[in-house]
């Protein structure tokens, strides 16, 4: 049945297509501001904020310039979801605590989630996969457990249901060695409480006929494919130039 019309007066309709290009005028001079401050960057994902900095002090007098124009948005920050961390040579060096210009506390960590995606404290951008293994080993005993399937589970669930928790993101990101064989591990483990085996021959042959690539193989492809996007549109804007 319908509802009794309501007028809104404020926001917009939860779901209207319309919310997230008008959320993004409506912050478009927030995401200037880091112009201001030499080094300095804001990023601007939806209501999720990243404030870059080359030094804390930076970063805290950035902070409370984007809480200011925040509250001039009759917005404010939400300090109990935010944190701060410290990548680059000086990692080991205790951050501190930040101080916004009302008080508030942004506490240093060493991990952070950032759109889903955790990165920790390095002297080079590096992130953990281990909520990304957690969340694909739940999915995974999930539909084996208690979908009613036992272990009878087809690879295009796994694909569909359970990869892209593990893989989410991760072909923007400098994977190294290590972490790409741990990718694999865990996707090799799966199929081997899948078939009752330890046997990677045999566990590399279902592989084969599933049709099934290891994520260090399907990171390598989606990369191509992201360096390929990159390089026509340098090319078609190149073009367009002349």
């Amino acid at each position: 049945m319908w509802s009794s019309v309501f007028e809104i007066n404020f926001g917009v309709r939860q779901g209207s297509v319309l919310s997230l290009f008008l959320f993004a005028l409506y912050l478009d001079d927030l995401s200037r501001l880091g112009s201001s401050f030499k080094g300095c960057f804001v990023i601007l994902c939806a209501d999720d904020i990243l404030l870059l900095s080359p030094s804390v002090s930076q970063l805290e007098k950035l902070l409370r310039v984007c809480e200011r124009e925040l509250t001039w948005l009759d917005m404010a920050i939400n300090f109990k979801k935010s944190c701060c961390i410290r990548i680059g040579p000086r990692c080991d060096k205790t951050i501190g605590t930040l101080y916004s210009e009302t008080g508030r506390s942004i506490p240093g960590v060493t991990e952070m989630r950032y759109i889903g995606i955790y990165f920790v404290q390095a002297r080079n951008l590096k992130c953990s996969l281990d909520a990304a293994k957690r969340g694909f080993y739940r999915a995974a005993n999930n539909i084996i457990l208690f979908s009613k399937i036992g272990r009878t589970v087809s690879e295009e669930v796994i694909s569909s249901k359970c990869m892209p928790i593990l893989m989410y993101g991760l072909e923007t990101l400098p994977l190294q060695k290590n972490q790409l064989n741990s990718l694999d591990f865990v996707t090799n483990r799966l199929f081997m409480k899948l078939f009752r085996t330890t046997d990677i021959r045999i566990i590399s042959l279902c592989q084969e006929l599933f049709i099934f690539e290891l994520p260090s193989v399907q990171l390598e492809r989606r990369c191509k494919k992201i360096r390929e996007i990159i390089f026509c549109m340098v090319f078609y804007l190149v073009k367009f130039a002349f």
